[in-house]
């Protein structure tokens, strides 16, 4: 976004820390290793996002107290090693007609438990079992699902710098034309200015007007926008590597009463889950907080989903605000706070910042209004 403050990218120190402190992670809880591979995880640990993800086996392997291993086909290695994180780990390449599960299995306990990044897929990790029959695994959001959670500095910075760019793209929609256009149109201008302000990556661009609004995951279609609709926006992205998304509702012209008095239940509900961050707090009581404004407002049986979920190279993560969750909040967690009204077949309302934990409470990462802005 212009005006920002470039971040310094993430170093090979940097990616050493993150697979150091994966490594010890995994041996606390009682892991013989992470297995990792392409997608976020390994963006995170490595810096490294190959270009097309084939059957070819592309694995992370990390054994507390021994050198992070790259395992990597030949000719996708020089991309491989020009990686940021690459100078912190050994890579291990092979050869099309070569096994490369047999040359894995080298580097694993065979009768150990392994986390495995969630997206692994299958093909790979059945090959490696049949190579190790001994061995078991988990899915990393089961087995270390706070491995991602707490950002450092620089993270909270470029989240801090993508919740600015899709505010940015706020202020500029909500001058636009909305009235007698397509919900796909109004779409289209919010990707182009999530584009405009930085983001490298649009991830969703809901556009929810009238009885749309109802549904919280509205397809984007082709519905014209009417004078007297409420309009969910929810939107968001990429951009440098770290997630935006943030929601607002609009009208069309002068909203009725029941309207904004249910975008006011709303509003204050967001503000009460929000007011509920402080470290040590359970997940769940962020969930409770906003729950039990839109409770004592009536409108309980139309809030249909979680108050929020943490965010970060990806755009939903853990942890998790739901009832149950009883992670407490540490200080650098981040994630959204979203509670919503949804009246089928009439409208829905949803407010959403991304806060993290600080020393003593929460901060907004968003800064948009919260009020119901009337747009033309």
């Amino acid at each position: 976004m212009t005006g920002s403050t470039p971040v310094a990218p993430f170093t090979a120190a940097d990616y050493a820390a993150r697979m150091e402190r994966a490594a010890r992670a995994a041996a606390d809880a009682g892991l013989g290793g992470l297995l990792v591979a392409p997608g976020p995880d390994l963006v995170w640990l490595t810096g490294y996002a190959p270009t097309a993800v084939t059957e070819r086996l592309t694995l992370l392997v990390l054994v507390p107290e021994r050198a992070p291993v790259l395992v990597v086909p030949a000719l996708e290695a020089p991309d491989a090693a020009k990686a940021a994180g690459a100078p912190a780990l050994t890579l291990r390449d092979w050869t099309d007609g070569r096994d490369p599960y047999a040359g894995t299995a080298e580097l694993l306990d065979r009768s150990g438990r392994f986390g495995v990044s969630d997206n692994a897929w299958a093909l790979h990790l059945l090959s490696l079992q049949r190579a190790l029959p001994d061995t078991s695994y988990a899915a990393l959001t089961d087995a270390l699902p706070m491995l991602r959670a707490v950002k450092d500095a620089a993270e909270l910075e470029l989240l801090a710098a993508a919740g600015a760019a899709a505010d940015a793209a706020f202020e500029e929609i909500r001058r636009v034309r909305f009235g007698g256009r397509r919900e796909s149109e109004v779409a289209a201008d919010l990707a182009a200015l999530l584009l405009r302000f930085g983001h490298s990556q649009v991830d969703f661009t809901i556009v929810a007007s009238g009885p749309n609004g109802a549904n919280p995951h509205h397809e984007v279609g082709d519905r014209v926008i009417e004078d007297g609709d409420m309009i969910v926006l929810d939107f968001g992205g990429l951009k440098d590597g770290y997630g935006s998304d943030t929601s607002r509702t609009v009208h069309v012209g002068e909203p009725t009463e029941e309207e904004r008095r249910v975008h006011d239940v709303v509003r204050e509900a967001q503000e009460a889950g929000f007011r509920a961050v402080r470290p040590g707090v359970a997940c769940q009581e962020v969930d409770r907080a906003a729950r039990a404004v839109i409770d004592a407002a009536g409108y309980g049986e139309y809030f249909i989903h979680r108050t929020g979920h943490g965010i970060g190279v990806t755009t939903h993560e853990p942890p998790y605000m739901i009832e149950g969750e009883e992670q407490p909040l540490v200080p650098g967690m981040c994630f959204s706070v979203e509670p919503g009204v949804y009246l089928p077949g009439r409208f829905g309302v949803r407010i959403e910042d991304i806060v993290t934990v600080t020393g003593d409470g929460g901060r907004r990462l968003n800064g948009t209004t919260r009020e119901l802005v009337v747009v033309e």
